[in-house]
């Protein structure tokens, strides 16, 4: 008598794959979360958007701010004349305000100061080298062919003694940069323009013996403002 056999059974299955427990996948361990990760990038976030709003609303804001209007040579005092008001962005450079003009007017130019300049407080001084102990101001009556044309306060001169030609003296440089304090110009009958400069106490009583007999002229200095 035969015996039937029970066909065996594949314990992979049809398809290979493990059945029952070994079919099972191992645990995953959960990710881990970084909390204070995420923080900070939501205040970087929140900062970089903060940043940018004041900037655009900064932008936005005006300040009244003081502008030269004339040169104003090293030394010499700022006169109001040379003031004017300006509505400017706030960038925040201290840019003199227009309220404190009338300080402005007491004080002098520590460097020369050309038109159109926003003034800030480095560039004034509240006492100048140039009219300090040791300098004196003189007033020379210069006709024309004795100064250059132009010539005007602020500017840089020399003063050359140029003896009569019945002389026989050298001519000679009596200051090597003069500061042009003022300037006038000549009438209309072509008289003589006055200028007063500004030199060492030491060699101004010579230079107005000579400019006294005619015997001074100015030549401009424009590299030395």
């Amino acid at each position: 008598m035969r015996t039937s056999e029970k066909p065996a059974v594949n314990s992979t299955g049809p398809t290979g794959a493990l059945s029952g427990p070994a079919s099972r996948k191992l645990p995953v361990p959960p990710r881990e979360r970084k909390p204070a990760l995420a923080a900070l990038a939501v205040l970087l976030i929140l900062g970089g958007a903060l940043a940018s709003t004041l900037l655009v609303m900064r932008s936005g804001e005006r300040i009244s701010a003081i502008r030269v209007t004339q040169q104003i040579g090293t030394g010499q005092p700022i006169p109001a004349e040379a003031l004017e008001e300006v509505q400017i962005a706030d960038t925040g450079i201290e840019y003199v305000a227009w309220g404190r003009r009338f300080e402005v007017v007491q004080t002098f130019a520590a460097a020369t100061i050309l038109p159109g300049t926003l003034l800030t407080s480095q560039m004034t001084v509240t006492a100048s080298q140039e009219l300090g102990p040791g300098k004196a101001k003189v007033g020379l009556a210069l006709k024309p062919g004795q100064y250059p044309a132009g010539l005007a306060r602020g500017d840089r001169v020399q003063v050359v003694y140029v003896p009569g030609r019945s002389s026989q003296a050298q001519s000679r440089v009596m200051a090597a940069s003069a500061l042009v304090h003022s300037v006038s110009a000549p009438g209309r009958t072509g008289s003589s323009g006055q200028i007063t400069i500004i030199v060492d106490s030491s060699v101004s009583p010579e230079i107005l013996a000579r400019a006294s007999s005619g015997e001074i002229a100015v030549a401009e200095l424009p590299g030395a403002r």
